[in-house]
Parts: C-alpha cells; structure tokens; sequence
C-alpha cells in the first residue's frame, strides 16, 4: 500500500514510501523542503526554518 500526499505549497502528489514520521524530503517539483508529520493519513507540512546553532 503506497502513502502518497500533496505538496502544501504546489499539490503535486509525493509517495512516501520509504519515509519515517518526522523525517524531511525535498518536493521534486517546487523544491520546498516539507516534514512527513504522519503516515496513517499521510500529512505533509512545510518543514520550519533551522535556526542558527551557536554552540550553546
């Protein structure tokens, strides 16, 4: 059984086979950098932003 989900920002359709809970992928049409929020219904979400680490 394949999990496919939309892209938030383009709703182009992406499989997730293969992907963990939590983890990110890179929309192969917009480039957006999206987190797998949860598999069982398939939810993708625009991944946030990585703030700077400054060694704390």
């Amino acid at each position: 059984m394949a999990n496919r989900c939309e892209c938030p920002i383009c709703d182009t359709v992406i499989d997730l086979a293969g992907y963990e809970e939590n983890e990110l992928l890179d929309c192969p049409e917009c480039g957006t950098t999206l987190e797998v929020v949860s598999l069982t219904p398939p939810v993708l979400e625009e991944a946030p932003e990585e703030e700077e680490d400054w060694g704390e």
